[in-house]
């Protein structure tokens, strides 16, 4: 069985998708107006997880994610700049080519990480008829009114409104959104087509006027083109509670009198030495900043795992460190299990994965099982080769490449300052022993001594 939490009941519920053994998800993409740092792809490492997951346990899976590419303000409501027209005017270039540099950079991430590219992974620009048409359907079933600014959503027409992120609306801080229309009916009111910026560069010819979409509606518009106007599960992160998913599910209410997704799903953040992430903080890591620094992509992917999706993670170079080493040790482990010439016993694999699956049904525990597969390889009742199978097993779901580990070849050098320091500790010339030890270290390289003599290994 399979439990997660649904932001729309606050609870663990029983997992129960519409048609047995498929699952349909919908994931909120990239905004593409500039690059998707490390705070960003920690929610896809975590998603994309879940799908190896469901896909681990028989299940077959679309998910389908959105491109952000026109619609989206500063504010992440009505108000502000569009974010593309910000990033066009930043670098000069323009809308559609910000566009392509800020997609390639994102997929370019999600293959570092390897993160499975979604099955489809659609632009909010090349979807433009299924908004309006879309937003026809929503006006039809008398949910909306123009304003000077545009189309709006009438919030008042759809009574559960602030019942998804418990909102007190009276209470909200909305005098911003006020200025902007002082025509809107209700503050958090919102626009389905803006029609009031003439200078605005990426425009379409629409009922209303020629404009472009608000935000939220490019969401509902391609996850039911591609999933139907019932799916399974919609992901995002926990900012995307109190407008972008309230919205989403007061539009689907205006089209189809109902929720598009059963379950709703929502990642905490990832800080950087207990800091939000923020451009205007400057501190932002981009997945390609770790290679740059020489760390392996999957050593974020090993960090990210061993927090809980809805507790977050601390970012810091000591914790990426230290995924890097015990992504290492894995991979040490994976190839000297592989050469064990020891029996394969059913029961002792099944038990393990038994307790794997139990372990991450458990609304995706990725730690529990990550510790599991530690407290599996320390385990002396099983033998190397159960070892063997069940890591490459896990790593179905977990997504490290372990069937890719290779035996890395040690430089002559460096096995030259062994011999040489395995001949100083014979004779009990501890001091230079020592001393070509903190050499072999110094070469990223360190030495274990066991009974059968050292072994050699990379830092």
């Amino acid at each position: 069985m399979i439990k997660i939490y649904n932001t729309l009941t606050r609870k663990k519920e029983e997992f129960k998708p519409i048609k047995k053994n498929k699952v349909g998800i919908y994931s909120c993409g990239p905004t593409v107006y500039w690059n998707q740092h490390i705070g960003n792809m920690y929610a896809y490492v975590q998603w994309s997880t879940m799908i190896n997951f469901l896909k681990y346990s028989g299940f077959k899976v679309k998910w389908v994610m959105n491109i952000t590419d026109v619609g989206h303000m500063t504010s992440d409501e009505d108000s502000g700049e569009d974010k593309m027209e910000k990033g066009a005017k930043r670098e000069g270039k323009s809308v559609w080519d910000i566009a392509q540099k800020y997609m390639n950079q994102f997929i370019e991430s999600l293959d570092l990480l390897n993160i499975q590219r979604p099955d489809v992974l659609c632009r909010a620009t090349e979807h433009v008829k299924e908004q309006i048409e879309l937003i026809k359907k929503i006006e039809k079933n008398g949910f909306t009114y123009k304003t000077k600014t545009g189309l709006v959503f009438d919030t008042s027409k759809f009574p559960d409104y602030s019942k998804f992120s418990r909102l007190n609306l009276e209470k909200q801080n909305a005098g911003a959104r006020v200025d902007i229309d002082q025509e809107k009916k209700k503050p958090w009111d919102f626009l389905l087509w803006v029609t009031n910026q003439p200078e605005h560069i990426m425009k379409w010819e629409s009922p209303w006027g020629s404009g472009f979409p608000g935000w939220h509606i490019e969401c509902t518009a391609m996850s039911t083109k591609y999933l139907g106007n019932r799916f399974d599960i919609h992901t995002g992160g926990i900012e995307h509670v109190p407008v972008h998913h309230t919205n989403e599910i007061a539009q689907a209410f205006g089209a189809f009198g109902k929720q598009t997704a059963n379950y709703w799903l929502h990642n905490e953040w990832l800080l950087i030495d207990n800091i939000k992430v923020s451009k205007s903080l400057g501190n932002i890591i981009l997945t390609q900043d770790l290679v740059e620094k020489g760390f392996d992509p999957l050593a974020f992917r090993y960090l990210a795992l061993t927090s809980h999706y809805r507790q977050g993670l601390n970012f810091s170079w000591q914790g990426l460190e230290a995924s890097q080493n015990a992504l290492n040790n894995l991979r040490e482990k994976l190839l000297e299990f592989k050469a064990d010439k020891g029996k394969i016993k059913k029961k002792n694999i099944d038990k393990y994965k038994k307790e794997f699956a139990e372990l991450i049904g458990n609304d995706l525990n990725f730690p529990q099982a990550i510790a599991l597969a530690w407290q599996m390889i320390k385990d002396q009742k099983i033998s190397g080769k159960e070892k063997y199978t069940l890591l490459l097993d896990f790593d179905k779901v977990f997504g490290f490449k372990l069937k890719e580990t290779k035996k890395q070849a040690i430089p002559a050098g460096i096995k030259k300052l062994a011999e040489e320091r395995e001949q100083a500790r014979k004779i009990k010339d501890w001091q230079k022993a020592d001393e070509l030890r903190k050499k072999i270290e110094n070469d990223g390289y360190t030495v274990e001594d066991t009974q059968e003599g050292s072994i050699i290994k990379k830092l």
